[in-house]
């Protein structure tokens, strides 16, 4: 398969899901595109096209359709000029890069303006190139604030657009409820018509500009339906006014845009409630490092960390990037993240996330990954992603929402006519305004993508990145969960669980004296001696002539006397045997027992296990609960299997099953009729994520796991999945309640308004409301309960 460039670009001027599919429609034919999905809630479309395939094409056609892909700007800080000619080559280098519009270095105050067209070329590329060249770049203001603030301003600036709309509006309000209670009008003709233009032209100039690139593109969309249907109103108010007749429909041409109006700044509110995830996400990053260099501190931006810095975080600060601690312990906060509330402790060694947050003591890390590298950018990449992704549910809503203007268009006409046959032109003239007021695709188009922003965004909240809409589309039809045992079920790492004392011999020196030995063995069930003496408090002292015998034990000298730690046969070649009754106590399923001795002495033994994780049993129980079959899968002996299966209440068990043959395991139950998903940690677990329906990696595994699943559990706990699989099932509910009420809002609203039921007014606002019910709808996914004391979905 020939590789592919993907553009995700930002959209000005869609109003409706017509225009999502036109400009759909569009794109797709273009020669070398192979995918095109446009979304409406966070208004970007993403494009997956041939390497050869021109990204200004892209561009052109969209404009050619009627809208815009938005020019931004960004200011870096550049370092290392001496003379205008540095400026004049850092303007040259940047000006060659591809979607870079326009460059403007200066020398004085060592900042550049870059503008360049978002989704073709990213901040980082420009800094790449800046770097390329031989100079330092780094942000002076973040993008994302910069379009923040654009929004808001926009936001406030529609506000009073809407608040002059209203104030224009109440007087013809006022005078239609004093006329239908029977009182007479009190607004004369030319001052109603007065108000009503600025509010016609001004106000609702968005609609004629929308409805004019929509046209030009070759088709209608909703703007078109506004702007027409209060365009006829008002003329028709204004030759009756210049005839001198009495009944004009000024208020209701005014009040029509004006609640149209305010629907689309109150969609904009909540839309942009919609997709607060990321800007949440986007503000968690730390702002300035303390980088350690030449044994001095300094403060620098955390854009110009490099990796291999040394950089010191302090209480209270946030991690300014992925990297390892050096010197030093402490708890950092990682719920951003994982979505686990509890902190966890750092220690020299352990691997630390930017944008966490360091809760106890001042500690030293080197920087390993800086950027677009680092676990919190990649996050924000995936959740972008997911939430300009489609749900194959959403295609039936987008095919209706291309048909459903033009066949409006005709329904009013025909309503129009009809009316007009039977003798009531101007009764007929205004059910046909309220067929177009009343019939707009934008909820169609609403539904679907508000409820996956909503749905993937409350998901990166609490630790489940899902890849994409259809993956929760899948997700929610799952009746087969299949989880790999080690790491997934169990902790992955073996465990101290019990622990026999000779008579005579305490507990704690049996512990002291092996983990003496185990601290300078890298064997995985040393490393869980010594953490289990750790957990107890135990002193342990230095071991001298240390040798490991693989495959059997250890041996050294502690505190004089020649200690042993290892199998019962090791062991017993130097001390008497471990007692049979002490060993069958032990023993059992999964369990290892190594044995301590001294000199000729036994001193005790220690069982360890694979223990299983604290939440699994009952997750297993709420996955069965919400009526799916639970299996287990593993490569070990089935006896170890069976008893793990029995402790966590698992039927269905797959045993001894080599890392090769697991792909072909889930295959099977996929054959069988059952919609599977498969929940892995390992490397060795990736082809079985890759051949489920929905493959689920645990976020403390394996990258490659993390890279071939559909949905990544950041948390490494078993509830993780019933969560997520709860949250598909909130998501799809969402959509099928939006696209229900979306349909039958406009079968039955059209109805209604072509036999004159309903006012263009009373249209107005039922179409303002159905677009903002919508997305409150979908925002209501927030309140979706989650964790092991939530009710079962």
């Amino acid at each position: 398969m020939s590789e592919t460039r993907e553009l995700t670009l930002p959209i000005e001027g869609m109003t409706c899901a017509a225009c999502a599919a036109r400009i759909e429609k569009n794109l797709a034919k273009l020669p070398g595109v192979q995918q095109v999905n446009v979304n409406l809630a966070s208004e970007r479309a993403r494009v997956v096209l041939t390497p050869d395939t021109p990204w200004t094409e892209v561009v052109s056609r969209i404009e050619k359709t009627g809208y815009s892909v938005p020019v931004r700007e960004v200011d870096l800080r550049i370092t290392g000029m001496t003379c205008a000619a540095c400026a004049a080559r850092i303007e040259k280098v940047v000006g060659r890069l591809e979607a870079v519009k326009e460059v403007h270095v200066n020398l004085a105050s060592e900042k550049a303006r870059v503008a360049y067209v978002p989704g073709v070329i990213d901040v980082e590329d420009i800094i790449r190139a800046v770097e390329k060249a031989g100079y330092g770049a780094a942000l002076a203001s973040e993008v994302e604030a910069e379009e923040e603030a654009r929004k808001r301003r926009a936001y406030r600036r529609d506000l009073a657009t809407f608040f002059l709309s209203a104030l224009l509006t109440l007087p013809l309000v006022v005078q239609m409820f004093v006329m239908l209670v029977g009182g007479r009008a009190f607004l004369p003709n030319w001052l109603a018509w007065l108000l009503a233009t600025p509010v016609q032209f001004y106000v609702g100039w968005r609609f004629y500009k929308g409805a004019y690139h929509a046209l030009r593109g070759g088709a209608a969309n909703m703007d078109v339906l506004v702007a027409l249907g209060t365009t006829v109103a008002y003329v028709f108010s204004a030759v009756l006014t210049v005839e001198g007749r009495q009944d004009v429909y000024f208020d209701s041409s005014a009040t029509v845009v004006t609640l149209i109006f305010m629907g689309k700044l109150l969609e904009a509110r909540a839309k942009a409630r919609s997709s607060a995830a990321i800007s949440s996400l986007a503000k968690l990053g730390a702002k300035v490092a303390h980088v350690l260099r030449d044994g001095e501190e300094t403060d620098v931006p955390v854009e110009a960390l490099a990796v291999g810095d040394l950089v010191r975080v302090r209480p209270g600060e946030r991690v300014p990037a992925d990297g390892v601690v050096v010197e030093g312990w402490t708890s950092v906060d990682e719920s951003f993240l994982t979505g686990e509330p509890l902190p966890v402790t750092k220690r020299p060694g352990d691997e630390v996330v930017g944008a966490s947050l360091n809760q106890t003591n001042a500690f030293v890390m080197r920087v390993t990954k800086v950027g677009r590298d680092t676990a919190l950018a990649q996050v924000i990449r995936l959740v972008e992603r997911a939430q300009g992704s489609k749900a194959p549910v959403q295609r039936l809503a987008d095919r209706i929402s291309g048909i459903f203007v033009p066949a409006v268009l005709g329904v009013a006409l025909v309503t129009f006519l009809v009316w007009g046959a039977l003798g009531h032109w101007s009764h007929g003239l205004f059910a046909a305004i309220a067929v177009l007021v009343i019939a707009c695709p934008c909820s169609l188009g609403l539904a679907t993508p508000t409820a996956i922003m909503v749905g993937t965004g409350l998901g990166a909240e609490r630790g489940i990145l899902v890849k994409g809409g259809e993956h929760l589309e899948t997700a929610h039809r799952v009746d087969t969960v299949v989880f790999d045992k080690t790491g997934t079920l169990t902790m992955g790492k073996p465990a101290v669980t019990e622990i026999w004392a000779a008579e005579g011999v305490a507990e704690g020196d049996v512990l002291r004296l092996a983990a003496a030995l185990e601290a300078q063995s890298e064997h995985p069930l040393g490393r869980a001696v010594v953490e289990a003496a750790k957990a107890r408090g135990v002193e342990v002292p230095a071991a001298m002539d240390v040798a490991a015998v693989p495959g059997r034990g250890i041996e050294g000298v502690v505190e004089g006397a020649r200690v042993r730690v290892g199998s019962p046969s090791f062991v017993s070649s130097a001390a008497p045997g471990l007692p049979e009754k002490v060993r069958r106590k032990l023993a059992g399923p999964g369990r290892t027992v190594v044995v301590v001795a001294q000199e000729n002495r036994l001193l005790g033994a220690i069982a360890m296990a694979d223990e299983v994780k604290p939440d699994a049993h009952a997750a297993v129980d709420a996955l069965r609960a919400m009526g799916m079959d639970v299996w287990m899968m593993t490569g070990d002996a089935e006896e170890t299997a069976r008893a793990v299966a029995a402790r966590l209440g698992i039927e269905h068990v797959m045993a001894e099953v080599l890392p090769g043959d697991k792909a072909a395991k889930v295959e099977a139950l996929r054959k069988s009729g059952r919609v599977v998903a498969m929940v892995g940690d390992g490397l060795n677990d990736a082809p079985a994520l890759a051949a489920a329906d929905v493959g689920m990696a645990v976020g403390t595994g394996a990258d490659v796991a993390l890279e071939v699943a559909d949905v990544a559990l950041m948390r490494g706990d078993v509830w993780a999945v019933v969560d997520a699989l709860r949250l598909a099932k909130a998501t799809m509910r969402k959509i099928r309640q939006n696209l229900f009420w979306a349909l039958v809002y406009n079968v039955l609203g059209i109805p209604l308004a072509a036999l004159g039921v309903l006012s263009p007014i009373i249209a107005g606002a039922a179409m303002a409301l159905s677009s903002v019910s919508v997305v409150s709808n979908s925002l209501l996914l927030r309140r979706t309960r989650m964790g092991a004391n939530a009710s079962a979905a």
